[in-house]
């Protein structure tokens, strides 16, 4: 059965495109189009709903040792009222089973952010004590470089949380959470609000001048910041080393699920590396697409798109660990090679 977000009818009577997605029914795009949200996000302030993602809530005096015994970093190295970004992976070969954000929310209290399609597998991995509060909350995104101005003139305490802190918050009588966490490479908060408020603090935001955003747009900017979606760049395996994100395992605060595995493949070395490819024209390059070097295919593109902020096509793909920034590769698009450069990621760099 496909899950709606309680903001579904908003959403709706915007004439937003819905789309399903990882189980849920979720807006691509508002009738002003993909690449105007694209823009307005790098220039002023979007809002997402990004309720389709989990939220697996877990309490008490043995919540943070069950975190630190799943997860591949290291919530000691934070504290309450920090956010963290995380991995879960699988025993066997330490694929990737999910990419998370932990809002550590108080002392004791810590809400997990899984992917939409993920939820009961982390859930599952946290044990006994562990909730799935999906369903009471909502979770709004506002991002962009005047977010912060934006949000300020409706919940000035959520506007003040720092990049990637986390802190409750008080609006129109209801609890919420705010995190300055987001997914598009621009400073922004995120809002959990309970469902039944989340209408009229979606009108709140908006009335301030914030553009609603989708998916697509979500896309497009969180390719141009260079980070990695499940399913694409993570993924079954996919191991986070071979993805180019090592700093997420902490190797000296003891066992976590997949240790055993993830240190074998530090010891040998990865097969694989995940590197950003910039394309020269508009053509942009497509998932699945084979990279080429001197004439033979040696990888594949996981992500590809048109930049629109640069103006060209960018990817994220799997090379052979020797390729290295500044190479020059190929990329075949439907039978023909565009030249490709390796280049250091993100794609771009926001204040």
């Amino acid at each position: 059965m496909t899950r709606t977000s309680p903001l579904d009818a908003v959403h709706r009577a915007l004439g937003a495109r819905m789309v399903p997605f990882g189980g849920w029914d979720m807006p691509v795009s508002y009738p002003s189009g993909t690449l105007a949200e694209h823009e307005a996000c790098r220039t002023d302030a979007v809002v997402f709903d990004v309720s389709h993602l989990g939220t697996v809530r877990i309490e008490g005096p043995e919540a943070l040792d069950r975190l630190q015994a799943a997860f591949t970093n290291d919530l000691r190295r934070i504290g309450p009222g920090r956010a963290q970004y995380t991995h879960l992976l699988d025993a066997e070969d330490a694929s990737v089973l999910d990419d998370i954000i932990v809002w550590w929310v108080g002392e004791e209290r810590f809400d997990v952010m899984p992917n939409a399609s993920n939820t009961d597998r982390v859930t599952g991995a946290l044990g006994e004590g562990a909730v799935d509060v999906t369903a009471a909350r909502a979770v709004l995104a506002v991002q962009g470089p005047e977010a912060r101005a934006r949000v300020a003139a409706v919940i000035p305490e959520a506007a003040a949380v720092p990049r990637f802190g986390v802190a409750r918050t008080v609006w129109s009588g209801v609890d919420c959470v705010a995190a300055g966490t987001g997914y598009t490479g621009e400073d922004g908060i995120e809002v959990a609000v309970p469902a039944e408020a989340a209408d009229a603090l979606w009108e709140a935001i908006v009335g301030t001048g914030v553009v609603p955003a989708g998916l697509g747009a979500r896309d497009t900017l969180r390719l141009e910041a260079g980070l990695p979606l499940h399913g694409h760049e993570l993924g079954p395996g996919i191991t986070p080393l071979q993805a180019g994100l090592g700093w997420v395992v902490r190797w000296d605060k003891g066992d976590f699920i997949g240790r055993e595995p993830l240190a074998a493949e530090k010891e040998r070395g990865i097969s694989r590396r995940l590197r950003g490819l910039v394309v020269e024209g508009r053509r942009p390059p497509r998932e699945g697409q084979a990279v080429v070097r001197d004439g033979e295919p040696v990888g594949e593109v996981t992500s590809g798109n048109f930049s629109p902020t640069l103006g060209h096509g960018i990817a994220l793909a799997f090379v052979p660990p020797d390729v290295a920034i500044g190479d020059r590769l190929a990329i075949d698009v439907r039978g023909t090679e565009v030249p490709a450069t390796v280049v250091k990621t993100p794609f771009l760099t926001t204040s």
